[in-house]
């Protein structure tokens, strides 16, 4: 069914109007001139077809019309003001549901949404392994966690600097290279193709060759001794980024995990 289009900011001035009987005070209330309050009442008139107020010595009185209309523009209103109270409560919800490459999840995100859930055991977690950012709304995202040079048209803030390193087995000095898809070097000579940077850090821990890999996502592999460090870390173009869309970014639950993920 086609629905009428409604002059909302019309109606809102006529009820303020109404409840002062001023239009001084209903511009007060509005924060607006008075004579933006009567513009919108000569408005509101003009495409009604009707007097909503008489101007009188005494001050201003409702004609009949108004009158009669004024309890159904009034429950009207507190309906919206249900219908947002209602959209705004999926923003104090418990559940979050985020994308992020098997990798990156597996060494860095699990761990500390294990400390964040410790630390709000009301918090419930939906983890979808995703190489490259869903559809948010197709997928009900809330976050993702990507290895990207930037947002895009998301809001987005970067994990730290974007370096790599390029990694090898801890007692083995290999030479080949491990190929995946995210290194940052040439590998068309690889003996050794993986999936992803996870696959190649392993790889590269069985002496299978040297893997150029993110260092956030080598870290763990590092501080256990499984690998050694090559090189100096290297700063690239692409790096890990926590994303979503305006809406989901600006979410209170989205913007305390985030600001956990992020606290240094």
């Amino acid at each position: 069914m086609k629905r009428t289009h409604l002059p909302l900011n019309g109606l809102r001035v006529l009820d303020a109007a109404a409840r002062h009987l001023s239009f001084t005070r209903a511009a007060d209330e509005l924060a607006v001139t008075p004579a933006a309050v009567g513009q919108q009442i000569r408005a509101l008139e003009d495409m009604l077809g009707v007097v909503l107020f008489r101007r009188t010595p005494k001050g201003l009185e409702l004609t009949p019309e108004t009158e009669g209309a004024l309890d159904a523009l009034r429950q009207g209103f507190l309906k919206f003001e249900e219908a947002v109270q209602e959209m705004q409560s999926g923003q104090s919800s418990n559940a979050l549901a985020i994308a992020a490459p098997r990798d990156i999840s597996d060494a860095w995100l699990m761990p500390r949404l294990a400390d964040y859930g410790r630390a709000n055991p009301e918090i419930s977690f939906t983890l979808i392994a995703a190489d490259t950012a869903l559809d948010f709304t197709e997928a009900n995202l809330d976050l993702a966690l990507t290895l990207t040079d930037g947002p895009d048209e998301h809001e987005g803030v970067a994990l730290g600097d974007p370096l790599y390193v390029t990694v090898e087995a801890a007692n083995d000095g290999a030479t080949g290279w491990i190929e995946w898809p995210g290194s940052m070097v040439d590998c068309d000579d690889g003996s050794v193709r993986v999936a992803d940077g996870g696959l190649a850090i392993a790889a590269a821990a069985k002496g299978l060759g040297r893997a150029n890999v993110p260092l956030m996502l080598a870290q763990p592999a590092l501080d256990a001794g499984l690998v050694r460090q090559v090189a100096e870390p290297v700063q690239e173009s692409k790096g890990y980024w926590l994303i979503a869309p305006a809406p989901q970014w600006r979410q209170k639950k989205v913007k305390a995990l985030v600001a956990a993920l992020t606290a240094h």
